[in-house]
């Protein structure tokens, strides 16, 4: 389980536009906004990550760089990005599904052809949204086992403003005994 102000996994990986993608060296203003999908056979995340596309640009003025990140190979992934049709948002493919449990993921075994035709892998990650400190430590995260309720990005934006102008501390940091 990832902790609050520790430490997050490495995470490297090819993105379709921008190159190599290191969150070591992402270096957002104020946190970078991970955004684990299920991969171009899910719906919903066609559906999320267009809302994710609508407000980059938002995240950014806030400090916030924003990626969608799947273990579809680049293909797939670049059809979802065409689907999306935000060619700026950035959107890394292949993550490896040892790095996906890692940051704690849930993975799912494939049961053949989705409601849109479209074929899921034998293993893929579930959704996951992680707001990552530009020191890489963890400051909240999100993890599902469905890919259905998935928080909504203009609350998130709200949240991060509150979170900024009033230094709000990450939460769920202790570990000790109860």
């Amino acid at each position: 389980m990832l902790i609050p102000r520790q430490p997050v996994p490495r995470l490297a990986l090819e993105t379709l536009s921008s190159g190599t993608f290191d969150l070591s060296r992402d270096n957002p203003e104020f946190a970078t906004l991970v955004v684990f999908y299920r991969g171009l056979h899910c719906p919903i995340c066609a559906t999320y990550l267009k809302e994710l596309g609508g407000v980059s640009a938002e995240f950014l003025e806030s400090g916030v760089k924003t990626i969608a990140i799947s273990s579809d190979n680049e293909s797939c992934a670049r059809k979802m990005a065409d689907k999306v049709g935000y060619p700026e948002l950035r959107v890394g493919y292949d993550l490896p599904l040892s790095v996906a449990k890692e940051w704690g993921l849930y993975l799912s075994s494939g049961r053949g052809t989705t409601s849109i035709g479209i074929e899921e892998p034998a293993l893929f990650s579930e959704p996951g949204v992680f707001l990552v400190r530009k020191d890489c430590t963890l400051y909240f995260a999100i993890v599902q086992t469905m890919p259905f309720v998935r928080p909504h990005f203009k609350e998130m934006l709200g949240a991060l403003k509150f979170v900024q102008e009033n230094n709000y501390p990450a939460r769920g940091e202790y570990t000790g005994p109860v």
